[in-house]
């Protein structure tokens, strides 16, 4: 298990005369520590060997008041470095640093001890001590260190500390929390945990020859354990307590006698000298009387010899130790500084700490001045006590001279076996306590004012057994005056800080509330008023610095408002449900939303003190708190009720957008709902959106090679196309060369074929079949562009297309053509988003099989089949009515004359710089939107259907 490691000081990288580092291998309330020179250069180093190679779990540092570096760095290292000095870094391996706070606020007159949790193997540490901290004391900018701890175990057998899986379950159904110490000061014996006699503070406020005795004692206790003599082991547990708080004055003793004698004040040394033996004395006289002390154990410990290395309280590297009081440091009566802060003012008197039971100190949290005498800590985790801390005592008049006459003999408490009686109670006492007094006497209730715990907890189980034997037969009012009498110092019991008095208080309102008032069927009234008036108190405990008292005050005031005595009162869910302030304390936010949720799960918000609005108002409430638990648990509250209201609560949260979203608890919360009602959450529709446009970008992609990879082939047909032109053209010339030289034929001869055509075709619309004298290529590319009424102008592109391929050309070849799909029963092009609504409408014209009819695009009637019906059907006296360019072509029609020698449909080619030649049909024609005007050279193509 982890527990001190001896350690000695290899080097150093300086110090200042009287302060050397080897004195950090010595832990004693006089000591001085490590200084470094005046005005060294940074960092400053102490190297550190450790016994034996080990596992380190735990350091600890104490600070001095004012020599304070910003920043201490380790290293652990298997061996030194070939060359001693200087030290090699890279040898070391860097465990990493920990700050140390300015000690501005407590005014250079506290210390600072810093705990570190580590996990390193090795056999040498480093401390790199950064610059000091600047301010008006340290005069020459040193650091200092007064103490250095160190608490792990051998390398070999650190693989042995970890709970067996049996230990930890039955901490779990136990309710213990295994980083807990021991309640009564003493190590449970658990592998896992640092025994608090380890502790780096125990040392530095002990006697040495007490600590000694201290731990042998330790050890027996664990040995009567063993043996299962628990009398023994209870006497022993005493004995260890008082013996702490003797071991505290003895060491503050021995430091007033030092500071005396660097005054010269060699009487006032004679009568502290004096004074440390004769309570010496008198405390080991006690200890024989008990048969609890050995001859081996008074074998004094010498001050110099340095002591077992030492242990740093359990605390995580980010959490600091509180501020210790520098009531130990001697005076430096040769320093020509300004009074160091680290001697106290005036030689402020300690308080009395044997008239409580005072455990090794250690602290979770610095413990104030003032209420430090009305602490008692011995059944205090470990972790959480206070340390004992120098204040003046000038309304108690404690006098250094005489302690006895002030102080509780160290075994005058029942539970060590000595016959005493409480303290008498004082005149404030005795008026504010005066209706208990009536009803149980000046003697128990002296004892549950007592400064002593086992008095106090004796008291409560005395008057635990007087109201379990009250007879039924006793008159009502004195009933309710011991009820009320009882409540009294239950609510003032509840706010004791030792743990078995605590327990007591609460078994002492449990039996009342469910035995008592029940058997003298004093009604709802007393009931009321007991849980009223503890209540408050009770909840406050769930905020209290030890787990094990927060676990079971929680607990109990779930028991208590699942009783059936106050079940139906209705009390305790109304209280808990208050607000909860943003900065309210962690562990009583914490502790109050835990029994809000706890309780709406067994309770419900049917006529049960819950209900859906102040449950929400609460939790709402919760989700301001500054503790991520606690609105964690605060949303779980919500979740919860959803489920069981849905609707009704979203009236009491933001609405569902996108600014409330940006708040991470809002967002969480919504999501919650969604899940709740089945739907997906917002995540996850992002998560569906992002693979649907992928899919979509990927298809794109695809679109796109396919198109790519079409208009490489296009590329090539047109570069054929152009070759086959060039050749008709350089045939043209070569037929033009060749009648210009043959001779001119005579008119009755008969006219060459291909010029016959040519002249034919010339002036000549092959679409509507019209032939003027200003059909020049420009002309035609006009006519076709505004007047032919066999072609038109396509909306969406604006070319000119064939009116009877306007459908093929609107889905196949226009620019908009994805915004076009075909209607099953017309088979025209319609816009997509009007599609549906047109095909359930069914008032369309149903088309026909080409082969029995065309379908008209424009008035989408049909009419006979074939290509020579279009021209009738678009240009016709009774034709097409939608066709707009049909009036036009009336107005200047003339006979349609057969092209010679050319069947119908079949292809013309008109020679000349217009170039016509036939498309495929499947493709459809078009003509391009003449753009700046016409011109001669421009070759296009135009489709005879």
């Amino acid at each position: 298990m982890p527990h001190k490691i001896g350690f000695i000081v290899v080097s150093s990288s300086g110090h200042e005369d009287g302060f050397s580092a080897k004195e950090l291998m010595v832990h004693a309330p006089t000591i001085n520590g490590w200084r470094s020179p005046r005005l060294c250069q940074y960092p400053q180093e102490i190297v550190l060997q450790m016994v034996e190679r080990c596992r380190i779990r735990k350091l600890q540092l104490l600070a001095h008041q004012y020599m304070i570096s910003s920043k201490i760095e380790f290293y652990i290292s298997e061996n030194l470095p070939e060359y001693f000095a200087p030290y090699k870094s890279e040898r070391f391996r860097r465990l990493g640093y920990v700050s140390l706070s300015n000690n501005e606020k407590t005014g250079y007159k506290a210390r600072e001890l810093k705990s570190v949790y580590v996990d390193a193997v090795g056999q040498y540490l480093k401390l790199t001590f950064h610059k000091n901290y600047v301010n008006r004391y340290n005069l020459y900018s040193q650091v200092a260190l007064v103490a250095i701890n160190i608490i792990g175990e051998p390398a070999d057998a650190s693989n042995d500390t970890n709970h067996s899986s049996r230990e930890k379950l039955i901490d779990h159904y136990l309710g213990n929390n295994p980083d807990d110490s021991a309640l009564d000061g003493t190590y449970t014996g658990k592998p896992d945990l640092i025994s608090p006699l380890d502790d780096l503070a125990f040392d530095m406020y002990q006697d040495p020859e007490v600590a000694q005795i201290i731990r042998k004692l330790d050890e027996k206790k664990h040995e009567a354990v063993r043996q299962e003599h628990y009398d023994h082991a209870k006497k022993l547990k005493q004995a260890i307590a008082d013996l702490q708080k003797v071991g505290e004055r003895l060491g503050r003793y021995e430091v007033e006698k030092r500071c005396a004698v660097e005054r010269e004040d060699y009487d006032l040394a004679k009568q502290k000298k004096q004074q440390m033996e004769e309570y010496r004395l008198k405390v080991y006289q006690q200890l024989e009387l008990h048969n609890l002390l050995d001859p081996d154990l008074l074998i004094r410990r010498p001050p110099d010899l340095p002591l077992e290395p030492v242990a740093y309280p359990t605390a995580s590297p980010q959490q600091k130790r509180p501020l210790l009081s520098p009531r130990w440091d001697k005076t430096e009566a040769e320093s020509p500084e300004p009074p160091p802060p680290e001697k106290p003012p005036e030689a402020p008197s300690p308080e009395p700490v044997a008239a409580q039971a005072i455990s090794p100190p250690a602290a979770q949290a610095p413990i104030s001045t003032e209420a430090f005498p009305k602490i008692n800590v011995e059944f205090l985790p470990y972790d959480e006590r206070p340390l004992p801390t120098i204040r003046k005592q000038q309304e108690e008049g404690f006098p250094y001279l005489d302690p006895e006459m002030n102080e509780e003999d160290p075994g005058d408490t029942p539970r060590s076996g000595v016959v005493g009686e409480p303290e008498p109670l004082t005149e404030k006492a005795l008026r504010e306590a005066s209706s208990a007094i009536e009803v149980f006497g000046e003697g128990l209730v002296a004892g549950a004012y007592s400064k002593t715990w086992s008095y106090r907890e004796d008291s409560l189980l005395a008057i635990y057994k007087k109201m379990t034997e009250v007879s039924t037969n006793t008159p009502k009012d004195d009933l309710k005056n011991l009820l009320r009498g009882a409540i009294f110092l239950i609510v003032r019991a509840i706010k004791d800080i030792v743990s078995s008095v605590f327990q007591a208080s609460l078994k002492l309102l449990k039996m009342i509330i469910t035995q008592y008032i029940p058997k003298h069927k004093l009604g709802k009234q007393e009931t009321t008023y007991c849980v009223e008036r503890t209540f408050p108190n009770l909840l406050s405990r769930t905020g209290d610095s030890s787990a094990r008292l927060r676990v079971a005050a929680a607990n109990f005031i779930q028991e208590m408002a699942l009783c059936n005595e106050v079940k139906p009162l209705q009390i305790i869910p109304a209280h808990l449900v208050q607000p909860v302030k943003p900065n309210s304390p962690t562990h009583l936010a914490m502790s109050q939303v835990e029994l809000v949720e706890r309780l709406l799960k067994d309770l419900g918000t049917d006529n049960t003190g819950f209900t859906v609005d102040n449950v929400m108002r609460f939790a709402t409430g919760a989700l301001e708190h500054r503790v991520y638990e606690v609105r964690e648990t605060a949303l779980r509250i919500i979740l919860d009720m959803y489920r069981q209201h849905r609707a009704v609560i979203l009236d009491y949260l933001p609405p569902d957008d996108a600014n409330t979203r940006k708040n991470v608890l809002y967002k969480t919360l919504f999501d919650g709902f969604a899940k709740i009602d089945g739907k997906l959450t917002e995540a996850e529709i992002r998560a569906q959106r992002k693979t649907a446009t992928d899919e979509a970008e990927k298809q794109k992609k695809d679109e796109i090679k396919v198109l790519q990879g079409q208009l490489a082939a296009l590329k090539d047909m047109q570069t054929e196309a152009q070759a086959v032109k060039e050749k008709e053209n350089d045939f043209q010339k070569a037929q033009e060369e060749f009648l210009k030289k043959a001779p001119q034929p005579s008119k009755a001869d008969t006219p060459d074929d291909h010029t016959s055509v040519a002249n034919y075709l010339d002036n000549l619309c092959i679409f509507c079949g019209e032939r003027d004298e200003s059909f020049t290529e420009e002309g035609l590319d006009l006519h076709y562009w505004k007047r032919c009424p066999m072609l038109t102008r396509c909306e969406f592109c604006k070319q000119v297309v064939e009116i009877a391929s306007l459908t093929e050309h609107l889905l196949t070849e226009c620019d908009k053509k994805d915004n076009f799909d075909k209607c099953p029963r017309c088979c025209e092009a319609l816009p997509k988003d009007e599609l549906p609504r047109h095909v359930k409408g069914k008032a369309c014209n149903p088309a026909k099989p080409e082969k029995v009819a065309n379908h008209c695009p424009l008035c989408h009637e049909n009419f006979t089949p074939g290509e020579e019906a279009w021209k009738v059907h678009l240009m016709g006296k009774d034709g097409c009515r939608m066709n707009l360019r049909r009036t036009q072509s009336l107005n200047k029609s003339m006979p349609m004359q057969p092209v010679a020698g050319r069947p119908v449909g079949a292809p013309l080619n008109r020679s000349g710089p217009t170039g016509m030649k036939l498309r495929s049909p499947s493709v459809g024609s078009k003509i391009p939107t003449p753009r700046g005007g016409m011109n001669k050279s421009t070759g296009r193509t135009y489709a005879k259907r």
